[in-house]
């Protein structure tokens, strides 16, 4: 068979697309593996043979619209790894929505030591289990991996030497039983792992992203189309419950949310009156720097001795802290509460059909937070959808289901050598947005055209798509 390379037109080589991609000279382009796992009608048959094949992170198919793959879900089973901060998961997932096995290793013990995640050593955290989660989940599931279907990874948004670890186990799993392999980005995992437990959630719906690392609130038109509406232009609203947590000498094992979730339970919210950050902005963007500031001044205020655990404290000195927590939350949630609903304002404009709003991510699992923005969304008329504690927070689960979803539709890499050298430079998107800004919720602060590194995974599937629409007319 015969290859040849395009030249990329100047508007989409600008997105840095891999330079290995390639475009079919003949229609009868076929990928390396011939026998895949999917269950493919005799009349789909030429349709899957006409597959293109990105690089991870493009991921687009090259079928039209209007076709579509007769795939049994029944018959398809995806593993999905995820190492993108300090959890190391992997699940099955079939592709009804069977979760088959779900593992995960904690890296609670690191973080109550460092105080925080330590990059360097979350590393190394995740390479000494990666091999036994991977397996481990196979095992739950009772399969091996002559079973699976393809092998989904996330490569990016996240910390770089965390994401190497696991695109490189994918990677050789991949290889060595000729699998195809799907690139997912961390933040659409966990909007879809949504319709995964709520199958009435169709596109379009909203969605806020809420963790340690990350706040968002997009609008999902459609698989791998996204609008930004808003993101912080400083820290994420975990980043702050996490930060408040160790200042108030909580246990950090369990991670910053649930600590002052649950401290917060024996204080007045009311005590301190912390100011609601960004009171005069007239958009749907955040910021919570001002507000750890705040907490922080708070705690000197009262003489807190952050040395001392929240257990050895006096009573005067746990009912302080207690307030300062139940403080906080207050006013942290009540900021997503303003910029959501304004939010839901602006994509009701855009979207009028939209029924539901996703609340996922870590934060997501806060008790407080789901019943304050269910108030609000319900004064929308809308349905707010939230994925139990154990998808909000990083997991497998979630990887292995968006996974599948790109999957059926074609967006996946044929499967990687079998070897790869020990230098081989892997395709990581450590800062990756998702969505392209919404002009009107645009932040001068930190706008995606000097923030990004990498082109949006939006940007990137709608050209590859326009790329598509030209080649099959020529």
């Amino acid at each position: 068979m015969v290859r040849r390379f395009l030249t990329l037109s100047p508007v989409i080589s600008r997105l840095n697309l891999n330079p290995g991609i390639f475009l079919a000279a003949s229609p009868s382009l076929r990928l390396q593996r011939q026998n895949l796992k999917p269950k493919i009608s005799p009349s789909s048959t030429s349709n899957f043979q006409r597959t293109r094949s990105y690089s991870t992170t493009t991921r687009v198919s090259s079928l039209p619209r209007s076709e579509s793959w007769k795939l049994d879900d029944d018959g398809l089973v995806v593993l999905g790894i995820e190492t993108s901060c300090d959890d190391t998961a992997a699940a099955v997932v079939r592709g009804n929505g069977e979760i088959l096995s779900q593992v995960i290793s904690s890296q609670a013990e690191l973080l109550a030591q460092y105080g925080g995640v330590a990059p360097k050593q979350a590393e190394e955290a995740h390479s000494r289990v990666i091999d036994k989660v991977v397996q481990d989940a196979l095992d739950r599931a009772n399969l091996t991996e002559k079973d699976l279907s393809a092998v989904a990874v996330t490569i990016g948004p996240g910390l770089g030497l965390c994401l190497r670890v696991g695109v490189q186990k994918a990677r050789r799993v991949a290889g060595a039983f000729n699998l195809p392999i799907v690139g997912v980005h961390h933040m659409e995992a966990h909007a879809l792992v949504a319709r995964l437990v709520e199958h009435e959630l169709s596109f379009p719906f909203m969605a806020l992203l809420i963790s340690g690392g990350h706040n968002i609130i997009v609008l999902a038109h459609e698989l791998g189309q996204y609008t930004q509406l808003g993101t912080t232009v400083d820290d994420a609203i975990g980043e702050a419950f996490d930060k408040t947590a160790k200042w108030l000498g909580l246990d950090l094992r369990r991670s910053g949310g649930p600590a002052v979730e649950e401290l917060a339970l024996e204080g007045d919210s009311k005590s301190v009156m912390f100011n609601v950050p960004m009171k005069n902005h007239k958009d749907c963007n955040f910021s919570y720097a001002g507000l750890k500031t705040q907490v922080r001044l708070a705690i000197e205020a009262r003489d807190i001795d952050v040395k001392c655990p929240v257990s050895s404290a006096t009573k005067e000195d746990r009912r302080n802290r207690a307030d300062i927590a139940a403080s906080f939350q207050r006013v942290a949630v009540l900021h997503l509460e303003e910029k959501c609903e304004r939010a839901i304002d602006w994509a009701l404009k855009l979207e009028p059909c939209i029924k539901h709003m996703v609340v996922s991510g870590g934060v997501a699992s806060n008790q407080y937070v789901r019943s304050r923005l269910n108030n609000i969304v319900e004064n929308k008329n809308l349905k707010l959808v939230c994925p139990p504690p154990s998808l909000c927070t990083d997991n497998g689960v979630m990887v292995a289901w968006t996974g599948l979803e790109h999957f059926r539709v074609g967006r996946f890499d044929p499967p990687p050598p079998a070897m790869e050298p020990d230098d081989y430079v892997y395709d990581l998107r450590p800062r990756w947005p998702l969505g392209e800004e919404y002009a009107q919720g645009r932040s001068e602060a930190r706008s995606l055209r000097t923030a990004r590194v990498h082109p949006s995974l939006t940007s990137i599937i709608r050209a590859a798509d326009s790329l598509q629409q030209q080649t099959q007319i020529l």
